[in-house]
This record gives C-alpha cells, sequence and structure tokens, in this order.
C-alpha cells in the first residue's frame, strides 16, 4: 500500500514536473518572439523615429502636454510627419504620423479600433457606452443617440445653460462680496472647480432632467461618488494605470482603498442612474399608449422616445440605457469643463484679447450676459439669444483657438485588426536610406498600435505656420492654405472632436454650452493670473491644469484672480 501510495506521489511529481516544463518552453518561446523575433519582422522597425534603449519607453514624451509641443516639433522636424517610437520598449514599435492622410485612414477604417485595455477600463467606469464599442454594435449605437444630438435637440436645453450661467455668476459675485478684503472687488479662487460644478450641473439637467445642485451644495450622493472616483483616477500611480489596464482582476481579488472606494462610487451612481432610466421608462411607454408628445427635452427622455421608436430587435436595455447615460456624463461635462476652464486661462494672460472679446459680447445687439437672466425662463426667447451668441464671430474665434492649443483630449490610440497598406501624402524616408513616395504605403502588421496626437496635429506648422504654438484667435479670420482641406465636425480644421467613426456625437452641445458660459461671466468679471503662480498641463484621459510644484498636495486647479467689471 505504501508503494503504491509513493508510485502516486512520484508520478503526480513527474506530470507536475513535465507540465511546469511545457509552461516555460512555451514562456520563453513567447519572450524570444516578442523580444527577438517579432521586433526584427515589424515593418515599422525600418521607419525612421527617436533611439533608445532595449526597455527604454517614450511614453513620457508623447504623453505629457507639459513638453509635448516642443517633443513633437523635434520629432517632426528630425524624423518628417510619419514615424515610429518606443511603447514598453525597443521591442515595441508603434507608429505616429502628423500627415493627414495618414490619420484620415487610421481613423476611418473599420481594421483600426482602440485597444482592449482602454475600452475595458473605461467599461469599468463608465460602462459600454458608444466611446468604447467597436464595430457593427458601434455603427448601430451612433445611429440610435444621433436625434439626441441634431441642432435642434441642443436648442431645446438652451434655457438649462443659460439658467446655471446665470447661477455660476450670481455664486462668484457672492464669493468677492464675502472675500476677506471688504473694500476690494476682486478676490483669487479655483476657477476650475467651479466650472466643473457648473457644467455638471448643466449635464444632470440636460441629460436627464436631475438636480445636482452642484453649484450650491457639493454633498449631493451621485456628485460626490462622481467626484471621488475622478480624484482617485487623477492621482494615479502609472503602476496602478498599468495594474487597471493589463491586470484589472487584481482590484477583484486583493483591491485595496482606492478600489473599494471607486467600487461604492459606481454602485452610487449605478442605483440612482437606474432609477431615473425607470421612472422615465414608465412614463415614455404611458406616453406612447396615450399617443401623446412630451414636452421633455433632456437628453435621457429623448433618447428613450428614440429607443421605442426604433426597431424592437436593436433596441437597448436598461443596462445599455445607463451605459449610455455615464459615459455622456463624462464625456459632457468633463470635457466641456475643461474647454471653457482653458479658454478663461488664455483669456488671462492675453488681456488685450480678454477685452475684444468682452466688448464683443457687451455690443452684440442684445447684451448676451444682461439680459440672459430675465430670458432663462422662456424658451423661444434662449433660443433666439442662443443663435445671437453662437453667431458671434470672436467669440467663436477664441473657443475655435482654445480647443486647437489645448483640445480637452490629448490624444488617442488605435489598434490595427490585420495586416494593411497606410496611404501617405508626404514622403518617408526610412532608416536605410529608401524613401517612399506619396503614390506609395507605409506597411502595418496585425497587433501594432498606431498613436493619433490630436495636440500635435492642432499645433502643426505645416498646417498653421510658424506661430502655430502661439494662441492667436485673429487666425481665424484669415486661414492659411494648408488649415483649409482638413474639415472635421463641428470645429472646422482642427481634431479636438476627431473625426470619422469615432467623432464627439455631441460637439454642438459642447460648444454652445461653452459659449452661453463665457458670455455670461465675462461681461461680469475681468480674468488675470493669480499671483506667484505658473499653470501646467496635466493629461488624466483628459487635459487638465494643475500648479506647478502642487498637483499631488493641490490636484487638479486654476486659481485666477477674478474682480468685478465696473459697470
Amino acid at each position: 500500500m505504501q508503494c503504491t501510495a509513493f508510485q502516486l506521489i512520484s508520478l503526480v511529481a513527474k506530470a507536475v514536473g513535465v507540465v511546469a516544463a511545457v509552461l516555460l518552453a512555451r514562456g520563453i518561446v513567447w519572450l524570444v518572439n516578442l523580444l527577438l523575433v517579432a521586433p526584427w519582422l515589424d515593418p515599422l522597425r525600418n521607419l525612421p523615429g527617436p533611439n533608445g534603449s532595449a526597455f527604454q519607453s517614450h511614453f513620457d514624451e508623447v504623453d505629457d502636454p507639459d513638453i509635448t509641443p516642443k517633443i513633437y516639433h523635434d520629432w517632426t522636424t528630425q524624423f518628417g510627419k510619419t514615424f515610429r517610437f518606443h511603447g514598453f520598449g525597443r521591442h515595441d514599435y508603434r507608429l505616429m504620423s502628423f500627415d493627414f492622410r495618414v490619420v484620415s485612414h487610421v481613423l476611418t477604417s473599420p481594421t483600426y479600433q482602440k485597444p482592449w485595455q482602454t475600452r475595458a477600463y473605461l467599461a469599468r467606469l463608465l460602462g459600454r457606452g458608444v466611446f468604447n464599442m467597436e464595430g457593427a454594435e458601434h455603427r448601430a449605437m451612433r445611429k440610435l443617440i444621433a436625434p439626441v444630438f441634431t441642432a435642434q435637440a441642443v436648442k431645446g436645453v438652451a434655457p438649462i445653460f443659460f439658467q446655471k450661467a446665470d447661477e455660476l455668476r450670481d455664486c462668484w459675485d457672492a464669493l468677492i462680496a464675502n472675500s476677506s478684503a471688504f473694500e476690494s472687488s476682486s478676490t483669487t479662487f479655483d476657477v476650475a472647480h467651479w466650472i466643473s460644478r457648473t457644467t455638471f450641473d448643466i449635464f444632470g439637467l440636460a441629460g436627464f432632467n436631475y438636480h445636482f445642485k452642484a453649484l450650491h451644495d457639493e454633498s449631493e450622493e451621485v456628485y460626490s461618488a462622481y467626484r471621488r472616483m475622478f480624484a482617485i483616477s487623477d492621482k494615479a500611480s502609472l503602476l496602478r494605470v498599468y495594474k487597471q489596464l493589463y491586470l484589472p482582476i487584481i482590484e477583484k481579488i486583493c483591491p485595496d482603498e482606492d478600489d473599494r472606494i471607486t467600487q461604492r462610487c459606481l454602485k452610487i451612481i449605478r442605483e440612482c442612474g437606474m432609477g431615473l432610466i425607470q421612472t422615465k421608462r414608465r412614463a415614455a411607454v404611458d406616453d406612447e399608449k396615450a399617443d401623446l408628445q412630451s414636452e421633455e427635452k433632456d437628453i435621457l427622455s429623448l433618447l428613450m422616445k428614440s429607443n421605442l421608436s426604433s426597431d424592437p430587435s436593436n433596441r437597448m436595455s436598461e443596462t445599455e440605457l445607463l451605459d449610455q447615460l455615464t459615459s455622456f456624463l463624462f464625456a459632457g461635462s468633463d470635457t466641456t469643463a475643461l474647454a471653457t476652464t482653458w479658454c478663461l486661462h488664455f483669456l488671462s494672460i492675453h488681456p488685450e484679447i480678454q477685452k475684444r472679446l468682452r466688448a464683443e459680447i457687451v455690443s452684440c445687439g442684445s447684451d448676451a450676459a444682461a439680459t440672459s437672466k430675465r430670458n432663462s425662463t422662456t424658451s423661444m426667447s434662449s433660443t433666439s439669444q442662443a443663435d445671437r451668441i453662437d453667431s458671434l464671430p470672436f467669440l467663436d474665434a477664441v473657443l475655435r483657438e482654445t480647443l486647437r492649443v489645448c483640445p480637452p483630449v490629448h490624444g488617442t490610440l488605435r489598434v490595427a485588426t490585420a495586416d494593411d497598406l497606410i496611404p501617405i501624402s508626404s514622403p518617408v524616408v526610412l532608416r536605410d536610406g529608401t524613401v517612399i513616395h506619396e503614390t506609395e504605403h507605409v506597411r502595418i502588421r496585425k497587433g501594432s498600435a498606431v498613436h493619433i496626437p490630436l495636440e500635435g496635429i492642432n499645433m502643426s506648422e505645416d498646417i498653421w505656420g510658424s506661430d502655430a504654438r502661439q494662441f492667436n484667435p485673429d487666425r481665424w479670420t484669415s486661414l492659411p492654405a494648408s488649415a483649409h482641406p482638413p474639415i472635421f465636425p463641428g470645429l472646422a480644421n482642427v481634431m479636438s472632436f476627431s473625426l470619422g467613426r469615432a467623432a464627439c456625437p455631441g460637439y454642438r452641445f459642447a460648444l454652445l454650452e461653452a459659449k452661453v458660459v463665457l458670455a455670461t461671466i465675462l461681461p461680469h468679471f475681468m480674468f488675470s493670473p493669480a499671483e506667484g503662480v505658473e499653470i501646467g498641463k496635466y493629461n488624466s484621459v483628459v487635459t487638465k491644469p494643475f500648479v506647478r510644484g502642487q498637483l499631488q498636495s493641490g490636484g487638479i486647479q486654476l486659481p485666477l484672480n477674478v474682480t468685478r467689471c465696473v459697470d
């Protein structure tokens, strides 16, 4: 019996040894292929680009908006418009291009998709919304949500823009009045935080008729949960980011305190969202049965109508509706807040531009700020007022220039799902001196990553001239010929809303909201830089402002000196 047991143990040990040997062998083969064979056969290997040691990464140079304008200028000067750089090391070649033909091909072709890691990460935080879908599912969802963001639909919620812009103005008036310097008509505070609260309130009402009331009290449960969740994301270490992207299972098996907080926040957000959806669904069904036309114009109500009118086999479930709303909440509040915040930053350091813009708003025929408060409760007058604000030429130029110089999304990534030939419009000189001409193609293999430098293309000297990195709204009155051919959705000539299949569907909403807020506050306040403060750019999904030397202690902020305008 003992002999039999010993033999059994011996057999098990041998089996384990064989399995371990096989796994080790496969691991060695995989590693050799990853580090030696695959890079040697990669067609991107022969492209020009920055060099580095075996495991040197260029992610810092590519992703840090504080340094990328200079890095991109140096790289394009040295290597041309299309080149490769190192991802996780020399074995991980990645394509980058400032050639619009390359960019257009990658962003419009179904061959290229967002990386699964990025889509999985966003799905955990925001649900499976339209922004992280691909293929037929993405096309069907875009078609379903299209009626929600038409020009008419956006104007339908314009009264909310005015209402919350007026509340922001009143809050700032009170803040100045209550400052310690009672004789002063100015004070310094974090403008970014206030703008963020405003856009969150706007989207709460315009998105699903929900009152966050963040401008007056930041204790509302859903708002607080959302802010806690993204505060963790903003301060995440590189190790934590890699863990979330490549080993998300760790959060479930061995969560840390930040993981537990994030999960609690998600639970709060999703429970509230599901309650709203169920209430709206019952109301929409009742209206349909009674053949009523509901006057509700919030995005959720419109989405419900669009959903009910579609083919039953293509209708969204409650979970899918919730995923769209949480995605829109992020894209519709944070990105618009950042566009408005960065605009105030540029106006603060360019007082002459700020003065011109204020004069245009005040003298626009019907003083936008002076009349917005009494008009904000009347849909028709608000729509008319929104049209006037939307047509102000210098306001339009200032916002365009802000989004050109500082797009909320710094860059985007795509992965080739098949071998492909990418057309080019500028020659590429390979490392051996061979030239790929305009009539030829750049080869890329399945699995290779393509980085689209949205900010970099926006500030390309080939398109905008030698002053491409300068903030100059007047350039929009006489665009160079090179800036005319690329026409992008919602904001001609810049990449700020991307293009192609993944172009932002809510660009009209974002642009009008930002214009109304700016047109409401600028006639009442003057903005100047806070004393002794230098502002930097920080990339955390979107590009955010911070005070240099205070990112860890102070987080995301834009302190400005705000002064009441003298009538």
